[in-house]
């Protein structure tokens, strides 16, 4: 394995997963409709060892969809990392809202709608994991 010096003096090791991630996602891998295809998740999962599954769909039934959907509102719709509408379309940022099967949000109050409803999602998923340690707990 190669050993550079950068300007710093710090060595950087050259090797294929630093080389693999230089290249670029394909073109199909970001679904129109918001999130990634199934080529966008292989392509992370070999570049980065990343394991990305597709969005919770429909209601949050189990606690991992709890978490899972609760996790990605309250991550991403919280703190917007821009706007929801530009030039009159909806962003990649607001598609991904109605890719996990919510509502489209147009304004700032329909994301922070969507982060409050992820709180509540992982709130429920916190009361149900307990619920079930207790239940374990009980009969040890």
């Amino acid at each position: 394995m190669a050993t550079t010096k950068k300007a710093s003096g710090d060595s950087v090791k050259n090797n294929a997963a630093t080389k693999s991630k230089a290249k670029s996602m394909p073109a199909n891998g970001k679904d129109p409709k918001g999130g990634l295809t199934a080529a966008g998740r292989a392509f992370f999962k070999k570049t980065e060892g990343s394991n990305l599954k597709p969005g919770v769909r429909g209601p949050a039934d189990t606690p991992e969809k709890m978490k899972r959907k609760g996790s990605f509102l309250t991550r991403h719709f919280t703190h917007p990392r821009g706007p929801m509408v530009k030039d009159g379309k909806p962003t990649r940022l607001a598609l991904s809202a109605q890719a996990w099967g919510e509502p489209l949000p147009k304004t700032d109050a329909a994301a922070g709608r969507l982060a409050a409803k992820g709180r509540k999602l992982l709130e429920k998923y916190h009361a149900v994991a307990e619920k079930a340690a207790d239940k374990s707990k009980k009969r040890s």
